[in-house]
């Protein structure tokens, strides 16, 4: 792992073991959880570096059983099919390796300080499991009792969750409950991680479970998570954007990157000019109190005009914001830019989709000409 770039591109880095004679089967949550590559690194459990920066600013957190999870979710590294050729604690999840160390172990250090007071909050990723439900939550209690300084996401499976699970979540100290819509449309829904894949999700449920949320978790405090360039238009996209935010939630968009030995693995990556024009238009949606009225569309669903004046758009895409990763505030719920980062998660350092990082004049200029349609890059035009 010599360069920023292949660690967190394309390298797999090893796994995490705390102790050599405990053995795959035995690792099961709650004493166990796994961990995105980038919060290993920012915890210190595993060595490397990130391509222009140093840190993510959330401890996403992942229950993990040896069974693996038992939906079957075509674009998803942890699908069911994929126990047939892969053990599960070896599988990718959002393009990166997701480290297993004991649970304790991450509290200890997060006491003591081996963050160096990087982390601005923490999330529980559920899987469809019989004990995912109850685990969240002991998970979530134990947190809460040892660094109550650092607030708490959940990222839920609403196929196994009933009303009062999403209760006791919030009893227990959770800040933010978010869904893992992922799909934009119901017949992309079902074609992707329904009956149709054999497995257990289903569109209403998923609603459903998000107006639960709506009234128990209240406005700023739940939200969804969009999987852009799955087959929906742009203006599909934005008008499931437009319907959370009613409900008073917010997006979090990750742009479809397709995950190797997945059943979407031969797909193509979302075009960039999509993808950008949907960063820009979901973020006015979610922050500036336009709607997607105000917005119009091409006859192929492409955004054409952002209900802006053109100053105020021009201004708004220098910033950058916009174009930078959408997700969980952090300990202040007055910065849009997300404290969940998720280091290169939907793009290699080359290519970068969602910005870790402030943007720079000259990733601006990379994504005003990816917005024109050019084919172009980030990676040669990266800050030294």
């Amino acid at each position: 792992m010599s360069t920023p770039e292949s660690m967190v591109a394309d390298e797999p880095v090893n796994f995490y073991r705390p102790d050599p004679y405990i053995k795959t089967p035995e690792m099961r949550s709650p004493e166990y959880v796994q961990m995105s590559t980038a919060a290993a690194i920012t915890l210190g459990l595993v060595r490397g570096w990130m391509h222009r920066t140093d840190c993510t600013h959330c401890l996403n957190l992942l229950v993990t059983y040896p069974e693996g999870c038992r939906a079957n979710c075509s674009y998803c590294g942890l699908a069911r099919h994929r126990e047939e050729s892969q053990d599960y604690a070896d599988r990718n999840f959002i393009r990166v390796d997701w480290p297993t160390a004991r649970y304790e172990d991450v509290i200890r250090r997060m006491q003591e300080g081996a963050d160096r007071g990087r982390f601005e909050r923490m999330c529980i990723s559920m899987i469809t499991h019989p004990d995912s439900d109850a685990d969240t939550l002991a998970l979530l209690k134990r947190w809460v009792e040892a660094v109550p300084h650092i607030p708490a996401s959940i990222l839920s499976n609403p196929t196994s969750m009933s009303r009062n699970d999403l209760v006791q979540l919030k009893e227990a100290g959770a800040q933010i409950f978010t869904v893992a819509l992922d799909a934009a449309t119901p017949q992309i829904f079902e074609r992707t991680r329904g009956a149709t894949v054999d497995s257990p999700h289903r569109w209403d449920k998923y609603w459903e479970t998000l107006e639960w949320a709506a009234e128990i978790y209240g406005p700023e405090r739940f939200g969804v998570h969009l999987i852009c360039g799955m087959g929906e238009t742009e203006q599909e996209m934005l008008e499931v954007c437009q319907r959370v935010r009613d409900m008073g939630g917010h997006n979090h968009l990750f742009a479809f990157f397709p995950e190797e030995g997945s059943l979407m693995e031969d797909w193509s990556p979302v075009p960039r000019a999509q993808w950008r024009r949907v960063q820009l238009a979901r973020y006015i949606i979610d922050f500036m109190d336009v709607r997607v009225e105000d917005m119009r569309f091409n006859a192929a669903g492409e955004v054409v005009e952002y209900g802006l004046e053109p100053a105020e758009l021009e201004a708004l895409i220098n910033e950058g914001t916009p174009f930078r990763t959408s997700g969980c505030p952090g300990r202040s719920d007055e910065d849009t830019v997300s404290a969940c980062t998720r280091p290169y998660g939907d793009s290699s350092p080359t290519d970068i989709m969602s910005f870790p990082f402030a943007l720079n004049e000259r990733d601006v200029a990379v994504v005003r000409r990816q917005m024109a349609g050019e084919s172009v890059g980030t990676f040669d035009h990266d800050a030294d």
